[in-house]
């Protein structure tokens, strides 16, 4: 099934991955798919018609989708979230292996499709357990973003799931930022071309652990990188098993409710410097539009270049002035992930109760290695 998964990935559609594995779709098969056979499994129209043109267009010698191109392994800066389904175990000793798989499916379903909604990528299915990767194989600006905003998204799907019994499920998730290696690790093109090696991925399992049901705890490098974007709670150092020293953490309650971008990622800010004549222009054309003539200014650039930056400083000095500031901030594109206060993290817009981690090492081992299942 890793060769329909690397051809959807290369189609843009990987989440839809794991309706296809559910739906035993191999390779030798594909040719075979209809419109009908793809909407049953719950496939968009318009994905539907990317898949069957795709399909058409495979080589005539062979069934199979093409062997996914070996992707070097590479040093880079990654978000990481591991996510585990809570009570599997339990379920399992419960429940028929045919409604378990159900379950499970479901929920693997779900998961690829927020992460996969919110720019992520998931690289590997480890039974009731979900690794995914922002920043990988592509990258954007805001992935530590995207991470967070995947787990509280995830925490709000998976509530809506059932098991067998009509109870809601629910997820723990962790997410660490850092560098690793990614990519082929045995380089050769013969290996897993998404492996992950370094610490990151191993405090992400570590964080998963120590997070309560329906919770997201992240790293300090993911707290810096989001700023003030979420509301988060500071657990304090807490000891983790491989690490030497306590580790920070937090848990994400919600997003926070800043005006933009710009407030929440750069609370403290060094001077402006090199910018004077930008800001002169920007005050002269104020003044035009005080004598009554109107002006328009369109400020423009690559990105992180202080354009934001320049349109503060000019809000900065006319604190003085009477005026209105308008700010219109560009709105998520449709079916990208979103969450709302009021179901972030399962607390139903309350700031939950939250009962103290463990501070010394045995403590953390404990807690590290309980039947979490």
């Amino acid at each position: 099934m890793q060769q329909i998964a690397d051809w959807l990935n290369r189609l843009g559609l990987g989440q839809y991955a794991q309706r296809f594995a559910d739906s035993d779709i191999d390779p030798s098969v594909l040719r075979d798919l209809t419109d009908q056979d793809l909407e049953k499994i719950g496939v968009s129209l318009g994905h539907r018609k990317r898949i069957l043109r795709a399909i058409s267009e495979l080589d005539e010698g062979g069934s199979a989708p093409e062997p996914s191109r070996w992707i070097e392994a590479e040093r880079r800066q990654l978000t990481v979230m591991f996510a585990d389904l809570v009570g599997s175990t339990a379920l399992s000793t419960r429940l028929d292996p045919e409604e378990l798989r159900d379950v499970i499916g479901g929920y693997h379903r779900c998961c690829t499709d927020v992460i996969s909604k919110c720019g992520g990528f998931v690289a590997r299915y480890m039974g009731d357990g979900i690794l995914a990767y922002f920043g990988y194989p592509q990258a954007h600006e805001e992935d530590t973003e995207r991470a967070v905003r995947a787990g509280l998204a995830l925490v709000a799907a998976v509530a809506k799931l059932r098991d067998g019994a009509e109870t809601a499920l629910r997820v723990r998730i962790g997410i660490a930022t850092g560098l690793v290696i990614v990519g082929d690790l045995r380089g050769d093109g013969a290996g897993p071309e998404h492996e992950v090696l370094g610490e990151t991925p191993n405090l992400a399992a570590r964080l998963q652990a120590l997070a309560e049901p329906n919770e997201v705890v992240i790293d300090c490098g993911t707290r810096r990188l989001v700023g003030e974007l979420f509301e988060c709670r500071a657990l304090g150092p807490v000891a983790v098993k491989g690490f030497a020293d306590p580790v920070p953490v937090w848990q994400v309650i919600w997003p926070s409710a800043v005006d933009g971008r710009f407030e929440a990622l750069r609370r403290a800010t060094t001077p402006l410097v090199g910018r004077d004549e930008e800001i002169e222009l920007l005050m002269r054309c104020y003044q035009q539009a005080k004598s009554g003539k109107g002006r328009v200014v369109l400020v423009s650039g690559e990105p992180g270049i202080g354009k934001s930056r320049i349109a503060q400083t000019v809000l900065e000095r006319l604190r003085g002035e009477p005026h209105t500031p308008f700010a219109f901030l560009l709105a998520p594109p449709p079916g990208q992930c979103t969450v709302s206060n009021h179901h972030a993290a399962g607390t139903g817009g309350r700031l939950p109760a939250r009962r103290r981690r463990p501070a010394t090492a045995g403590q953390a081992r404990s807690a590290a290695h309980r039947d979490n299942k």
